[in-house]
């Protein structure tokens, strides 16, 4: 299954996912990856999440991304979630439509078992319609 939070930068995206992923934690015997573009957070989350900054990584476009995804969750079965903070500036989709990767994210998902929650800084009305059904928050 995949989550989008969705809203402009600075609405408070992070901070809700970063509650989400902690709450989560409180209640899982799984593993929970939270993927972000520095270690920042590290100190705001719950010490069994494992926090990946993947700019230590040369992830260079959404492919790569793909390929770095699948070797965590290869290497670790028991993996349950994967947040992602920054999804756009993680999978160097900045300035591109997210909607071919968020299709990808989602067979992803349902291939491995495993439930991404994806941050994006982009507001709901520019979100493709077809995503607005597993968008779980937009500020």
């Amino acid at each position: 299954m995949v989550k989008l939070i969705a809203g402009e930068k600075g609405k408070g995206k992070t901070k809700y996912i970063l509650d989400r992923a902690n709450s989560e934690a409180k209640t899982t015997d799984g593993v929970i990856i939270y993927l972000d573009k520095n270690s920042k957070h590290m100190f705001e989350l719950d010490r069994n999440i494992r926090l990946i900054n993947v700019r230590e990584y040369p992830i260079s476009d959404f492919d790569v991304l793909m390929g770095f995804i699948c070797g965590l969750i290869s290497g670790n079965s028991d993996i349950q979630s994967v947040y992602f903070d920054s999804f756009l500036t993680l999978a160097n989709l900045e300035d591109q439509d997210p909607a071919e990767a968020i299709d990808k994210m989602i067979v992803l998902s349902d291939r491995l078992g495993v439930e991404f929650i994806i941050s994006l800084s982009l507001g709901l009305n520019e979100l493709d319609e077809r995503f607005r059904e597993i968008t779980e928050l937009s500020l």
